[in-house]
């Protein structure tokens, strides 16, 4: 069964979105490495970079996020293996929530391709 590129917009724009407001509530309130807040909640502002265009479908957007999002996941791994308590367990959802971008930007790029950058096998 193959989806609508519309599918694969909204479920990365909802993902995008979902992992946005968790990197906001991590460092900002929940588990931050700081207990007055740190400054980490600006990783939460730079996804909101990309957010226009992959709402508005901009195959480029998704394009240059799929390399952006994969500091997100090296970061959740990290923390997911090297933090204590809830901390641990933010950095894991952080992880599933990164891979699910990338892999619903993969599959939104190969269902808006055009014929023309199809490969020959």
């Amino acid at each position: 069964m193959r989806l609508s590129p519309q599918h694969y917009q909204w479920a990365t724009s909802a993902s995008l979105i979902a992992l946005t407001f968790l990197c906001l509530a991590w460092e900002g309130w929940l588990a931050p490495l700081r207990p007055e807040g740190s400054w980490m909640t600006l990783k939460a502002v730079v996804l909101l970079l990309p957010l226009f265009g992959i709402l508005r479908g901009k195959r480029y957007t998704y394009k240059w996020l799929s390399l952006l999002i994969q500091f997100y996941l090296l970061e959740g791994l990290t923390r997911a293996t090297s933090d204590q308590g809830l901390s641990q367990w933010l950095a894991a959802a952080e992880t599933a929530l990164a891979i699910l971008v990338f892999v619903l930007t993969i599959l939104f790029l190969r269902s808006t391709r055009s014929t023309g950058e199809k490969k020959t096998a």
